[in-house]
């Protein structure tokens, strides 16, 4: 029976429309399942497929590479946080090291400064410098013991290596040392190996020259020079420095032996004030005389 086109009414071409909406996926579902495999709806299927996976797989990829990312973030500030505390770490143990370091060589320093002690059975005031002077002309140290340790003007003042210099000022709490080495310094001496004396006198070049040694003494390169005890200045027998040079022959009055200071007192940061010079003079004499 044919369609009567021109009399339907929308609300009767609506109905058609839902039926055949209805009809077609039920058609579709009856000829899928009596297909085989190779029927053109599963062919369709597969195409359809093949198509979709790709989708699917990019938004399963990207949903692992964002929390990927995530736990990255996170790992990240873990690191950083252990990193800083690493780092914090690092440096107190560095500083440990070289706090440790300092007291191992202020150890060493002073246990040469009590052999020497020992050595020349002196009996004295451990000292630290805690001042240089710069100035050329006035060449001295200050240390941190004053008149209320003991200490007075005029007491010698030694390093592990052996003379250093004089106490000339004191306070209650410190002391300046003027150093052999002051072109104002002046010390009795004597030569070790032929016991002549004369007298070493500091320069402006740092180096020390001993003086008044007659002519005819016979002095060479590596004579060590002492403290002779003369005139109360110095304690007696203790090491000044050895002839590096000596300008001029034996029998010239104008011959200039230099001596070249044992004591590097730049180097120096613990010494000792002499406060009792009558044993080790003692002893610095028999220690002389053997040697």
């Amino acid at each position: 029976m044919p369609f009567n086109l021109q009399n339907n009414s929308p609300t009767s071409t609506k109905r058609v429309l839902l039926a055949i909406f209805l009809v077609i996926p039920l058609i579709m579902v009856t000829l899928y399942a009596r297909e085989g495999e190779g029927g053109p709806l599963h062919s369709v299927q597969n195409a359809v497929g093949g198509v979709i996976a790709p989708v699917q797989f990019v938004g399963s990829q990207a949903g692992a590479a964002t929390e990927t990312v995530g736990n990255a973030v996170t790992d990240a500030t873990a690191d950083a946080e252990t990193l800083s505390q690493l780092r914090e770490r690092n440096a107190e143990l560095t500083n440990l090291v070289a706090q440790t370091e300092e007291y191992k060589q202020e150890v060493e320093r002073l246990q040469e400064l009590l052999n020497f002690k020992q050595a020349y059975n002196l009996e004295g005031i451990g000292a630290h410098i805690i001042g240089r002077s710069t100035d050329a002309w006035n060449q001295t140290i200050t240390i941190d013991v004053g008149s209320s340790d003991g200490v007075a003007t005029g007491l010698t003042v030694m390093d592990a290596s052996g003379v250093v210099g004089q106490i000339i000022e004191t306070t209650p709490g410190t002391s300046r040392v003027r150093l052999l080495t002051d072109p104002q310094s002046g010390a009795a001496a004597l030569i070790q190996s032929n016991r002549a004396e004369g007298v070493v006198r500091g320069s402006l070049d740092g180096l020390l020259y001993l003086e008044n040694i007659d002519a005819d003494v016979e002095v060479e390169v590596g004579d060590l020079v002492l403290t002779s005890g003369l005139g109360g200045s110095y304690t007696r027998g203790l090491l000044i420095g050895q002839v590096v040079k000596i300008e001029g022959n034996v029998g010239d009055a104008a011959r200039r032996i230099v001596v070249s200071p044992n004591s590097v007192v730049h180097a120096t940061e613990e010494v000792i004030v002499v406060a009792d010079a009558t044993d080790s003079t003692s002893s610095a004499n028999e220690d002389s005389s053997e040697g």
